[in-house]
């Protein structure tokens, strides 16, 4: 059966009445079944308090066929089954059609939570490293004079990124907060409208995520004063403003761990894993994956909770009371919490949520997870997590340069291995399954970041770059661009990737790709389908991927290709939007190389 032939249900308001249920309200929920599919019977079948129960599908019109059903739990799981005028009877989950039982992790899910924040489903965020994006233009040259200790300057235009070995983290350009302000017009004629900092306490380090204090702002970025300015700037062009948090660790240098080092007895040694009590050896301590400048925190301590909800909910508001911060991005989220057999992850996640939103209804709360976040989510924590492994890594096989190995590839061996669109679906399919569809489309879908290669970088062309724009700008999940992407910047490793950004450097602007991201995030910015609507894959093969997003009043079809490619026929017709001409004879025409189409359908 042809996927654009298969039954289809997903969380989106085409198939759900509500996005934001409460427990025991009923919800209906409606399955489009093409007629190609031949089926004569439909069933829903829940797990309400655990208890598996079929409950049958009424044919409502045409292709559609609904249900009322109860959110009886706090996460309600269901899904369906089909019994076909010919042939075996299948199930539908969130992975797609299969024709054997599985388990329950794949099913749908309403959950009854408090819900995200409305403004964070039509978010495209935008991340800055603070040291390598601006200096501003009366901070003067760097001077060693007046740096710490520490710090190894830079010439901004001139020095290349330390990628690997001594130096890495102690390269320091001198970019601060002010030269952020100086850019805010271009990054709001870009058309993100959610700018996320990576962190700006006082640290040891460049990135400054081994924090000394989470009192103040670095003074180097320009302070506390220089952060108010910023969210000032950035809230006065309707915009919104995202920190970054270090819940599992903080620098060997920050106050409370020197107190707790230097003072067995002292409040502050709770808040850590300090010798024979925790397996370690007298004096020694846990720490991020070994890394003994960032020692770990420790959340059965009530110490740690107390000063770290302090410190989450400080930063929400200027000292007037006006919005300071509109959220946060946790750091090793999936790590916080977790040490040996201690697993606090789920109710940390829980309590800062509770505790940020209590001052910030609206505030968002989104976790790093590296790898599969699903484990995490759905929990009434994270509202999101950055979901490299759902899109990232996905992207990056379909992608990836056929003739250039990329040999970073998150840790895993071997590189960057080039995958088929067969693999990739499946791969986007596995992922998002295993959440719901309000923590999918609230999730971050970075192309890279300042942790990883440049997607310029695993493209290895401009053309296939933009392809992966493309997908980004018009998948469910919430766009996150690194600062430097629009000009086509390039970096084979997190560190490397941390380029100045090119002011002053026309060389290193690549215009093309800086036109073509402003039309595609115009594009998803203009078609509430591409941020509100329904995804359903209808065409996947080799150098081809093609889905539609749907709501209740438009139809869209995206057509992605790696490669040159043939036609492709869908029998769909529509006005063209993005990269070509209209759809007219039903045919998807064929292709000289990499690109992406968008239609309006008919």
């Amino acid at each position: 059966m042809r996927l654009i032939d298969q039954p289809h249900h997903d969380g989106s308001s085409l198939y759900v009445s509500t996005a934001r249920p409460t427990l025991g309200e009923v919800v209906t929920l409606r399955v489009r079944v093409p007629a190609a599919a031949r089926i004569r019977e439909v069933w829903l079948r829940g797990t309400p308090d655990g208890e598996p129960r079929f409950l049958p599908v009424r044919h409502a019109d045409g292709e559609w066929w609904a249900i009322q059903y109860e959110a009886r739990n706090p996460v309600t799981n269901y899904r369906f089954y089909f019994l076909p005028e010919e042939g075996e009877p299948y199930w539908l989950t969130a992975a797609g059609v299969v024709a054997g039982d599985l388990t329950d992790t794949t099913d749908f899910r309403l959950v009854t939570y408090d819900v995200p924040a409305e403004w964070m489903a039509d978010a495209i965020v935008y991340q800055i490293f603070p040291d390598r994006y601006a200096r501003a233009a009366n901070a003067g040259a760097l001077d060693k004079d007046d740096l710490p200790d520490w710090a190894l300057p830079r010439e901004w235009d001139l020095d290349e990124v330390i990628g690997r070995g001594p130096g890495t983290a102690e390269q320091f350009f001198g970019g601060d907060l002010d030269g952020v302000v100086e850019h805010l017009d271009h990054i709001h004629a870009l058309g993100v409208n959610t700018v996320y900092l990576t962190p700006i306490f006082p640290a040891r380090s460049n990135h400054r995520y081994d924090a000394s204090t989470f009192d103040v702002v670095d003074p180097l970025l320009g302070g506390d004063e220089a952060l108010y300015r910023l969210a000032d700037a950035v809230h006065a062009r309707g915009m919104r403003l995202i920190g970054d948090i270090t819940t599992n660790h903080c620098g060997d240098a920050h106050e409370w761990f020197q107190a707790a080092a230097e003072d067995p007895d002292s409040p502050e040694r709770e808040m850590f894993y300090f010798g024979p009590d925790y397996g370690l050896a007298d004096g020694d301590y846990e720490s991020w994956n070994g890394v003994k400048s960032l020692p770990k925190l420790n959340w059965g301590s009530p110490l740690t909770r107390e000063r770290m909800i302090g410190v989450l909910r400080k930063w929400l508001h200027k000292p007037d009371g006006s919005p300071l911060l509109d959220g946060w991005r946790v750091d090793v989220a999936n790590m916080t919490g977790r040490r040996a057999e201690e697993n606090r992850t789920h109710e940390v996640a829980a309590l800062l949520r509770r505790e940020i939103l209590g001052v910030r209804p609206d505030a968002m709360l989104v976790a790093e997870h590296m790898h599969d976040s699903t484990g995490d989510v759905d929990h009434d924590g994270w509202q999101g997590t950055m979901n490299y492994g759902g899109f990232t890594r996905p992207i990056w096989t379909w992608l990836c340069a056929p003739d250039t190995p990329n040999d970073y590839f998150f840790g895993v061996p071997g590189g960057v291995p080039r995958r088929t669109a067969e693999s990739v679906l499946d791969t986007v399919h596995d992922f998002g399954a295993r959440m719901s569809w309000r923590t999918l489309v609230h999730s971050w879908n970075p192309l890279d970041s300042h942790d990883s290669a440049r997607m310029r970088t695993v493209a290895g062309t401009r053309e296939r770059h933009l392809v992966a724009v493309a997908l980004q700008m018009t998948m469910p999940g919430t766009p996150m661009v690194f600062a430097g992407d629009e000009f086509g910047l390039t970096g084979w490793n997190g560190e490397n990737s941390r380029t100045p950004m090119p002011w002053n450097r026309a060389s290193d602007q690549d215009r093309e790709t800086l036109s073509a991201y402003k039309s595609l995030v115009k594009l998803r910015n203009d078609q509430p389908a591409l941020r509100h609507g329904g995804l359903r894959w209808v065409y996947a093969a080799a150098d081809t991927l093609a889905f539609l997003r749907e709501t209740a009043t438009e139809t869209l079809l995206v057509v992605a290709r790696r490669a040159a490619s043939g036609p492709i026929d869908l029998g769909l017709t529509g006005a063209n939007l993005y990269g070509g001409a209209d759809l007219v004879a039903g045919v998807v025409p064929a292709t000289g190389g990499p690109d992406v189409q968008v239609w309006r359908l008919a």
